[in-house]
């Protein structure tokens, strides 16, 4: 199989190309590096073309001959998105229609593209299903929303085989902190393997659905190999809810002693518990297993240590 990935020097790209050659798969990435980073891909044999979604005829060369496309391409981060609306439209709406449009274009069989939990929102459900109703509440989650939408459209307007996935706070060796846009679990180990206090938003009953990014390769490739679609966006993720200061005691027990930490105003936009309905995605994806906290975060955390 011939493998585009959008976004494939990112944290999540990066995995799943390894991964897909390590099944002998060939792997395409397009990516302009403004988040990602060209040593994430060291020691892979991939064709990186340095270039943005949105430059038309680089996009239309790296489709050329691409059974199937992972869409990960997008600018991450609730904050940024408060900070500069209009260039996360630009990159994950405009972006995802871009590629969308050159996959049509190209006669591409199959797209999956990344959507995201924050599309819930308001709505209080827990867990959340799929068919529960959404209500975004910063311009990065409405950008994820049209994402899924813009694939399920294309998907009953011109028969693209699409299927869009929400995911719920995905990490894993590869994901970086020391950036301003850092997510929790990279910013909470380096806080601590520097000895430093772990800075916690709000008073800490904040829970999310941390998902190990292995588990999410897996479960990309599967459905790339398969051809997987569906009428609706999946959640992919396995139902567990962890808040962050129970994430700060299962650092403390792996580390052998306990973290300081500094409260900090919420954050706008956040939303306050995030958990998923499984259903669906065990329904498609029923060989999947999820990666125990412990373990994954064990995994992590090694791969801090030896950076």
């Amino acid at each position: 199989m011939k493998l585009l990935i959008t976004g494939g020097a990112g944290f999540i790209g990066s995995n799943l190309a390894r991964l897909a050659q390590d099944q002998d798969h060939e792997v395409v990435i397009i990516d302009d590096l403004s988040t990602g980073y060209r040593d994430n891909l060291d020691g892979l044999d991939v064709d990186l073309r340095e270039a943005s979604i949105l430059d038309a005829s680089a996009l239309a060369s790296a489709l050329a001959g691409v059974d199937s496309v992972v869409h990960l391409a997008a600018l991450g981060s609730v904050p940024r998105s408060i900070a500069d609306p209009m260039a996360t439209h630009h990159a994950n709406a405009t972006g995802t229609l871009a590629v969308l449009q050159g996959c049509h274009d190209a006669g591409v069989e199959h797209v999956v593209v990344a959507s995201s939990s924050s599309v819930y929102g308001a709505n209080p459900a827990r867990p959340k299903h799929e068919r529960e109703w959404v209500r975004p509440l910063s311009p990065y989650a409405v950008s994820k929303l049209a994402t899924e939408q813009y694939a399920l459209a294309f998907q009953q307007s011109f028969g693209l085989s699409t299927l869009a996935f929400r995911f719920f706070n995905v990490y894993g060796p590869g994901q970086r902190a020391g950036h301003a846009y850092a997510a929790v679990i990279p910013i909470f180990i380096d806080k601590a393997l520097r000895g430093e206090p772990l800075p916690i938003n709000g008073d800490g009953l904040t829970s999310r659905d941390f998902t190990f990014v292995g588990a999410v390769c897996e479960t990309l490739l599967e459905a790339t190999g398969r051809k997987v679609r569906h009428p609706e966006p999946v959640n992919l993720a396995f139902g567990t809810n962890t808040s962050l200061n129970e994430l700060v005691e299962e650092l403390s027990a792996l580390l052998g002693h306990p973290l300081d930490v500094e409260h900090h105003p919420a954050r706008p936009g956040d939303v306050l518990h995030s958990e998923a309905d499984s259903t669906s995605l065990e329904a498609l994806f029923p060989d999947i297993r999820p990666t125990p906290l412990r373990s994954g975060l064990s995994r992590t955390l090694e791969w801090f240590q030896e950076r």
